[in-house]
């Protein structure tokens, strides 16, 4: 089983998940993604395995959130997924993903359901 967090070990919630993953025995690959910084075709991916749109994954109590005019219904998904890019602070967190299947640890306990 391949699984893999996207981190942020100074998220309460992201150290949470990765706790209950390593307690059903699994040790996941970690990507801290604040500094490996996933592209714009990653998040696509990931938006996919997650079946959400950006909307549902972008972090709306950010400073640059507000600084990008983010909340504007206007702006278009893709535009979303290329501000997630270059501000990776934007992407909520964590998210797990084990093979074609992705969760939110929004509760940690939602990851469960793919390991």
């Amino acid at each position: 089983m391949n699984v893999t967090i996207y981190h942020n070990p100074r998220c309460s919630k992201s150290r949470q998940t990765l706790e209950l993953i390593r307690a059903e025995g699994i040790e996941p690959m970690i990507v801290e993604y604040l500094s490996e910084t996933p592209s714009a075709a990653e998040i696509k991916g990931l938006l996919e395995k997650l079946g959400k749109a950006p909307r549902d994954i972008v972090r709306k109590g950010e400073a640059v959130y507000k600084e990008l005019g983010l909340k504007d219904a206007a702006i278009s998904d893709d535009a979303l997924i290329e501000a997630m890019a270059a501000n990776p602070i934007l992407i909520e967190r964590p998210i797990v993903v084990n093979g074609d299947k992705a969760a939110l640890g929004r509760p940690p306990e939602d990851v469960l359901k793919i390991l």
